[in-house]
């Protein structure tokens, strides 16, 4: 029997700051899993009744103080939590699990790299550079079905951002970033879901600044949440989505919700 899943990522940018929006998200979009970035909250902290008292009682995290964090919560149990560590320093950037059918769900938020685009002058840089580096190392060893999502800072088409020309030389459009980004795009061969469903020469974006006074009339966007997939699932995915709306709601994060339907 078919069973259709809603997968949802979402970099929050605190989710003890927008426990509201969450909130809100779930009652009105109701995903059966959720995938979160930058929680920003110690295990112990993480708000597990808001998501319990909505249905979502199978959560797995891996959190840190005040910064990056990630965590997944579910109406579907979630099985074999494991953690990587490809910042190689402890922080707590990837956590994945296995869900339907020996399906594997990773997820992932990988470092922005700070301003300068050049690993000597920039340390951030590089480390980000290594860490995709890492990713890349494992993907080529992936031995089974897996889906691949949260915020990877790099906006990889030229459609992926507002303006390619302008931002050609700003970390997560830079050349060197794509290059790496493709370099673990065809180690795992990923497919990229959203470019699956909205077609590359079109515009679409996950991730509008603060700094914009008016960010939907200015519409400076970037793509920088992903949903890839090994190719054994490309043919599950049925519908993607990119959730705009929320960056308008109350006290809202700089990122905004992807989803994608699977039917397995």
């Amino acid at each position: 029997m078919a069973t259709t899943l809603r997968i949802a990522s979402w970099n929050i940018n605190s989710v003890r700051a927008r426990t509201d929006i969450v909130e809100r998200y779930l009652r009105e979009h109701a995903p059966d899993i959720l995938c979160l970035q930058e929680t920003k909250v110690i295990d112990g902290l993480f708000p597990e009744g808001l998501f319990r008292q909505l249905g979502y009682n199978h959560i797995v995290i891996n959190g840190q103080p005040m910064h990056h964090g990630v965590a997944i919560v579910s109406r579907i149990p979630l099985h074999n939590r494991s953690v990587n560590d490809w910042q190689a320093n402890g922080e707590a950037r990837h956590v994945g699990v296995d869900i339907l059918d020996g399906v594997r769900l990773e997820n992932v938020y990988v470092p922005a790299g700070g301003d300068i685009p050049d690993r000597d002058e920039n340390p951030k840089f590089g480390q980000k550079l290594d860490f995709l580096q890492r990713m890349t190392d494992w993907s080529a060893s992936l031995d089974k079905p897996t889906i691949l999502t949260g915020d990877f800072n790099v906006a990889p088409l030229e459609t992926d951002v507002w303006s390619h020309k302008q931002l050609i030389n700003v970390v997560s459009h830079t050349a060197i970033e794509i290059e790496v980004l493709a370099e673990l795009q065809a180690a795992g061969r990923w497919v990229d879901l959203a470019r699956q469903f909205v077609p590359p020469h079109e515009h679409l974006y996950t991730w509008w600044s603060y700094r914009a006074q008016d960010w939907e009339a200015s519409n400076r966007g970037r793509r920088l949440d992903h949903m890839w997939v090994t190719p054994d699932l490309a043919d599950k995915a049925k519908a993607h989505e990119v959730h705009k709306p929320c960056r308008s709601w109350g006290k809202p994060s700089d990122h905004v919700p992807i989803v994608t339907e699977f039917h397995f």
